[in-house]
């Protein structure tokens, strides 16, 4: 099969995984559209459209933001994700914001955790509300002054 055949390319929607292998350290801002396992080390910044596996021997540390993070090594720092599977030899220590966290027998989590991020931008229309407040008092002000 040939670099160029049609058969042996990307072509379609095959499932495409990045492997950051044992011994291999990156620090800096990746951002990727598939998933990804790391079995070495990164320090940093993570962007992920889909699924984060971290090995025995993987280590994170910095922010992350994944669909799903599934751990059996070793995360430091933020996870953003919208599931979060620690697994019988993972290690999270940091801050969750996250709707779907299992832990498993013999896994550790250090920190706290949060509700996903957008319910948090939802606590924001009591703010756009204040003005409203403030109209009210003014009509209740001409109301007084009848």
């Amino acid at each position: 099969m040939g670099i160029f055949d049609k058969q042996g390319g990307t072509e379609g929607q095959q499932a495409t995984t990045t492997v950051i292998a044992d011994g291999c350290n990156i620090t800096g801002e990746l951002q990727l559209a598939c998933d990804i396992q790391v079995d070495g080390i990164i320090e940093g910044k993570l962007r992920l459209d889909k699924t984060l596996v971290v090995s025995n021997s993987g280590r994170l540390q910095g922010e992350i933001y994944a669909d799903k993070i599934v751990v059996n090594g070793l995360i430091e720092g933020t996870c953003y994700a919208n599931a979060i599977e620690i697994l019988d030899k993972g290690k999270v220590t940091g801050t969750i914001y996250c709707d779907d966290l299992s832990i498993e027998r013999g896994g550790s989590f250090l920190g706290s955790t949060h509700p996903a991020q957008k319910e948090r931008v939802v606590e924001l229309g009591p703010k756009e509300k204040a003005p409203v407040k403030s109209t009210k008092r003014k009509q209740d002000s001409k109301a007084v002054n009848e």
